[in-house]
């Protein structure tokens, strides 16, 4: 059966899906992964604000070896100023335009066409789609862990989708991601009369200090497959309007992108640690969007490696640069690495995906299934 590419992702990016809406995206996959015989198993999570999300499972085989692909259908909102509509699928110039034509709806239709050409195989291949991986991330991935666990379905391998590529289809391939932490700091304080300090309590200075003491903490010097963790501030606000009042509090919001040096858990301690040796009523609230992962260098990534080269002639450089994905909590399950299209449009207006590439992901994603699992000639 061939199953056009292309096609496919123009007929997901006419679905204005951004998250948490579906908008029919998963109507659109749920069809053309029925006609190919899987079995689709549909369901939503969650519920307002972050929801409800829509998550499918779509399973073809039996038995191992268990191979998956993941990814989402969700896409972030479009913003103005597209040359034509973000949601009006258009080819010009031998590129696909459309919010999703990189990320990541195009390398879902390339996996459903490699699926297509790669019906006779033994064993079991799956898709785990999400439409909450561009949001919290709440109601998603998460969801779908579990309803495996309650089926009874563990993938062997699992291959996520993201647009690794830098400058050409295939020259990255990502093994790993770093962690991510939020963190909001609060030093409440006594208003008053800037003329008269000694009758109020000024919580910017000790704000400053807390900042300054996180700003030269060094976490670390990096790995072998990891760059060094980095802390940056992303906000400070006061929301003192006058220039003669000392403020009632100050607060402020850093972030942490982290390797497999640390642990969430342990960074979070060490913040509370600073903050109240500065400023012992200070309030602390931290959010841990995920854990830093590493697959070693092994089986998956050599067999996607082979892939690649055989469509494209690049050996990729192996990768965990770049911000989190659902890689975070597939991991956890199976070994997990990250390889699709190019990434310099994605987010952006006017994103696209050039139509070549995209048939040529289905070409590699059609090689990595026939590594993975035992395909008749």
């Amino acid at each position: 059966m061939i199953l056009d590419p292309v096609d496919l992702a123009c007929r997901l990016i006419a679905c204005p899906s951004v998250t948490p809406a579906d908008a029919g995206a998963q109507d659109v996959l749920a069809e053309a992964l029925a006609g190919q015989g899987f079995a689709v198993d549909r369901f939503t999570a969650g519920a307002a604000p972050h929801g409800p999300v829509r998550n499918l499972i779509a399973t073809r085989g039996s038995g191992g070896p268990h191979f998956a692909f993941a990814g989402h259908t969700d896409v972030v909102p479009p913003g103005e100023g597209w040359t034509s509509g973000a949601f009006e699928p258009a080819v010009r110039g031998g590129l696909l335009y459309g919010r999703g034509a990189a990320d990541m709806k195009g390398a879902i239709a390339a996996f459903v066409a490699a699926a297509a050409e790669t019906r006779d195989h033994a064993g079991t291949v799956s898709l785990l789609v999400t439409g909450d991986e561009e949001g919290p991330a709440l109601h998603g991935t998460r969801a779908i862990i579990d309803r495996m666990v309650e089926r009874g379905l563990r993938p062997d391998m699992i291959l996520v989708g993201e647009p690794t590529s830098d400058a050409a289809l295939g020259d990255t391939i990502k093994i790993g991601r770093r962690g991510s932490l939020n963190a909001w700091i609060e030093v409440p304080g006594v208003q008053g009369h800037v003329a008269y300090p000694h009758l109020a309590d000024n919580p910017v200075p000790a704000l400053v200090r807390i900042l300054s003491a996180l700003d030269a903490w060094r976490l670390d010097e990096g790995g072998a497959w990891f760059q060094p963790s980095n802390l940056e501030m992303t906000d400070i606000e006061v929301g003192n309007p006058a220039t003669n009042v000392i403020p009632a509090r100050a607060r402020a919001r850093l972030n942490i992108r982290f390797n497999d040096l640390h642990r969430g858990a342990d960074l979070e301690a060490a913040i509370r640690r600073v903050a109240t040796a500065h400023a012992p009523a200070a309030h602390v609230e931290v959010a841990i969007s995920g854990e830093a992962f590493l697959t070693e260098p092994g089986p998956l990534s050599r067999l996607v490696a082979e892939a690649i080269g055989e469509v494209t002639g690049l050996a990729p450089a192996l990768s965990t640069s770049g911000g989190t994905s659902d890689a975070r909590f597939l991991s956890r399950i199976a070994p997990t690495v990250e390889f699709g299209l190019p990434n310099a449009t994605m987010h952006k207006l006017d994103e696209a995906a050039a139509v070549d590439d995209i048939c040529a992901l289905a070409r590699i994603y059609a090689g990595v299934l026939r590594r993975a699992l035992s395909v008749a000639a």
